[in-house]
């Protein structure tokens, strides 16, 4: 067990050039001893470029990963994120992606999969058809829908709790809120049609982070650095795969 516990896993081989990256962490493991992996992959070569272990999902992890890849050589032509609160800063002057998984997922979690109020409904098909549609028509389909829902959305009210004036429908002005916030990111892999970017991170979630927790569970019981080892070495053969 010792021996396992002391093995080294073999360096990552790079070969620079000019790559349009996935984005994403994970974590797996239960509560009191959970793990997590930060990985970038290159959409076009569908390579696992760098990852790195950590306790919790940061800013600077993301930002210090892209400095290792232009460190080594690569040139980022543009990345696709999950849209995680500062991620935008942190590639400036890079073209980026917003997974469109992730924004559906967002506003689904401000209406819910079946909403009742019909600006929810209405908005519901908006999003619905993210993929299948331009970036001037989807803004202009938000635009219309905000102009009909103006005072619906500006209503308020007063809480029963705190007796403060607050506004009527918080939730939907939310899911409102953050499809503008992430509008000039929905629509990159249109814009660039030249570049090899995908519009989701499912390459990751569904490609190789759950593979790679398959693999875990089917060796239970393992140590910590054992569990840090597998991983290491499950990304770095990943291609061989």
């Amino acid at each position: 067990m010792k021996q396992r516990d002391e093995y080294i896993v073999d360096c990552k081989t790079h070969h620079p050039r000019p790559v349009n990256l996935i984005c994403d962490a994970t974590f797996y493991g239960k509560r009191k001893d959970k793990l997590g992996i930060l990985v970038f992959k290159d959409n076009e070569s569908k390579e696992i470029l760098i990852w790195k272990h950590i306790e919790s999902e940061l800013v600077k992890d993301y930002k210090y990963l892209k400095e290792e890849l232009v460190y080594k050589g690569y040139t980022i032509q543009s990345v696709t994120l999950d849209g995680k609160r500062g991620l935008y800063k942190a590639f400036k002057d890079i073209p980026i992606q917003m997974c469109h998984f992730h924004q559906k997922k967002i506003v689904q979690r401000y209406i819910t999969m079946r909403p009742k109020l019909e600006a929810s409904k209405d908005l519901k098909k908006i999003v619905s058809r993210l993929t299948k549609t331009t970036e001037k028509n989807f803004t202009e389909k938000l635009d219309e829908w905000y102009d009909k829902y103006q005072d619906f959305l500006e209503e308020k009210s007063v809480s029963s709790t705190t007796g403060e004036l607050r506004y009527t429908h918080p939730r939907i002005r939310a899911a409102y809120r953050s499809l503008r916030t992430n509008l000039p990111y929905l629509f990159t892999y249109k814009n660039h049609k030249d570049l090899s970017i995908s519009n989701t991170t499912n390459a990751l979630e569904g490609g190789v982070f759950s593979h790679m927790k398959n693999m875990i569970n089917l060796h239970r019981g393992l140590s910590k650095s054992l569990k840090l080892n597998l991983v290491d070495y499950y990304l770095v053969n990943y291609q061989k795969k």
